[in-house]
């Protein structure tokens, strides 16, 4: 399988995966345009499109493609249905594309009806979990997230986690104003540093290393929990990974 990302709008990515017959799926196409260059240069035949939610900047290009594609079969949580979803999946549900079957997990947090699609090693997460970060909790609840969180952190180690957006550099900013001197943080926040410097892509990342440097996936860790306790005292996971995302909210 050849897995790439297409830049789109200001810091988007849109995921595609191929076989090695052309045939390819489409994730959160939140524009219409580089997606149908990049097909008309590689010479793909799209067969699904997957949408994580319905924010526009994840399906905005599904009508126009759909257009060029009739018979693709767009998957996508019942918030949707309204953006041009064929087939809406949830929790449990699995679907064969490409000769592989994709695992939908649901994910709320972001959006009530937040899905992801895993079929090993690829986890296409959307706006679920980022990089070093995780999601805006613009309809769900931080108990909510922390739940989705786990769901994923649940999946194997050398799971490759396809996020939706490059907020990588920011994201671990972020993680160093909390953790100023752990040691996986300051390497990784200077991998990224220079990464973006010469403008190259930080995604995917493996989920093991995300267990180290993503602080939103170190709750039960102690040094994070001994420094959240020099402001306040929170004995559930839930609630410290609920203080983190106000702190990034005001970050």
């Amino acid at each position: 399988m050849n897995l790439i990302s297409i830049p789109a709008f200001q810091d988007n990515y849109i995921w595609v995966l191929s076989d090695d017959n052309g045939h390819c799926l489409i994730v959160d196409p939140g524009e219409a345009a580089p997606v149908l260059a990049a097909i008309k240069e590689n010479q793909w035949q799209p067969e699904a499109i997957l949408l994580t939610h319905h924010h526009h900047d994840h399906v905005g290009g599904v009508k126009e493609l759909r257009q060029h594609f009739p018979d693709v079969v767009v998957y996508g949580p019942a918030e949707t249905q309204d953006k041009g979803t064929t087939k809406v999946v949830e929790e449990g549900d699995e679907v064969a594309i490409l000769g592989r079957k994709f695992r939908v997990i649901s994910t709320p947090g972001h959006t009530l009806g937040h899905i992801c699609f895993f079929s090993d090693p690829y986890l296409f997460c959307g706006d679920t979990l980022f990089s070093g970060g995780c999601g805006r909790l613009f309809e769900g609840t931080p108990a909510q997230m922390y739940q989705s969180f786990q769901k994923i952190n649940a999946l194997p180690a050398d799971t490759l986690v396809c996020c939706a957006h490059e907020y990588t550099l920011t994201n671990m900013k972020f993680a160093l104003s909390i953790l100023p001197h752990d040691p996986a943080i300051n390497d990784y926040y200077l991998k990224v540093k220079e990464l973006r410097a010469k403008n190259q892509k930080t995604l995917p990342v493996i989920l093991k290393n995300e267990r180290q440097t993503n602080i939103f996936l170190r709750t039960d860790d102690i040094d994070l929990i001994n420094e959240i306790s020099k402001e306040t005292k929170l004995q559930q996971p839930e609630e410290r990974f609920a203080w983190l995302r106000v702190k990034k909210d005001n970050f």
